[in-house]
């Protein structure tokens, strides 16, 4: 089978591996679609993503879905054929979580992900033609969701785990400032949770026009004259600038909240907070997802319409000209088609 490997900063290869025989409770998806994430493309530039530096080459892709194409030993309730998206995490060793974090399974303090080198072996992705997946971390597409939209139900799940962070955004107004990927997916899935008004602020007018698109009642272009709005009682910073906080804590209501799920430099980095203490916000984190990637293709069934977010297509053999692209501030997502030429 072909797969997108990272060997060291500039340098993905499509490289030919055995195909995969499923071991028990497992499966083989035949994968069709994958989105590529910021992380699939820090590997590619610099060789790590955050603290995750390669070791050894590494398959990437964490968005992914396909149909299932065989059972191992132990299976049972899926069939052959089978439409599926991933559940990318898979907690490592025997300890549970304490009971504070009861449920809250993206805060093992050990995770394995779909195309990460955190671990030592790493654990390799899913941008690949097959790939032998947990038959506990698939999930079923529901009837009507193509396999090109079931990629996105990862990153969708990441952003309906930030708008549940937040409480209950029914008949609110929120403000969403970075409309990358994440950020336009933010958006949509406020409007989809009920949000009266949502505004999207970004520096990039192709990013506003996505997400206008996918549901923003306004948009702010940054650095154009167009500020930041004042006073919003709820606020998600999805940019991940730290140069970014001082305004979105400035434009935050005193006493509201700010959800962050932009992910921030793991190094020191200058930022104004001052507002954080002076406006007593709230400002709370959001990690990855628990089990909401079932939540996003519940609402991807009722009709959510992600397809604004898809701006290029790309053959797997053509996956390092995908990532050069998805590097560039003016794509939405970029997805690579992982099986045979779509028809």
């Amino acid at each position: 089978m072909r797969a997108a490997v990272a060997h060291g900063p500039g340098d993905v290869r499509v490289d030919h591996r055995p195909d995969p025989v499923p071991g028990e409770g497992e499966v083989v998806v035949a994968m069709e679609w994958g989105g590529i994430c910021g992380s699939d493309v820090a590997y590619w530039r610099h060789g790590s993503s955050g603290t995750a530096a390669l070791r050894h080459p590494l398959v990437l892709g964490h968005e992914v879905a396909g149909r299932v194409a065989a059972l191992g030993p132990g299976v049972t309730g899926i069939e052959v054929g089978r439409p599926v998206t991933v559940h990318p995490a898979e907690p490592v060793g025997p300890e549970p979580l304490p009971e504070r974090l009861a449920g809250r399974t993206n805060l093992h303090a050990r995770v394995r992900y779909y195309g990460s080198a955190a671990f030592d072996p790493h654990t390799d992705g899913g941008f690949s033609e097959l790939r032998a997946v947990r038959a506990d971390q698939l999930r079923p597409l529901p009837d009507g969701v193509s396999t090109r939209r079931g990629a996105l139900a990862e990153p969708l799940a990441v952003a309906l785990h930030a708008v549940h962070r937040a409480g209950d955004v029914s008949g609110r107004t929120v403000l969403v400032n970075g409309t990358g990927p994440i950020g336009a997916l933010v958006v949509a899935a406020a409007k989809h949770r009920g949000a009266a008004r949502v505004i999207a602020a970004d520096p990039a007018d192709p990013a506003l026009r996505i997400a206008e698109r996918l549901g923003a009642d306004e948009v702010r272009r940054l650095g154009a004259g167009e500020p930041l709005p004042q006073d919003v009682e709820l606020v998600f910073e999805a940019s991940g600038a730290p140069g970014a906080l001082g305004p979105v804590l400035r434009a935050t209501a005193r006493g509201g909240t700010l959800v962050q799920v932009g992910n921030l430099p793991g190094a020191p980095a200058p930022a104004a907070l001052g507002d954080l203490v002076t406006r007593e916000i709230t400002w709370l984190g959001s990690y990855r997802f628990v089990d909401e990637i079932t939540d996003a293709l519940a609402a991807l069934r009722d009709g959510l319409d992600v397809d604004p977010l898809i701006t290029h297509t790309f053959a797997l053999d053509d996956a390092a000209e995908a990532l050069a692209v998805a590097a560039d501030p003016a794509s939405g997502k970029v997805l690579l088609h992982l099986g045979a030429p779509p028809v």
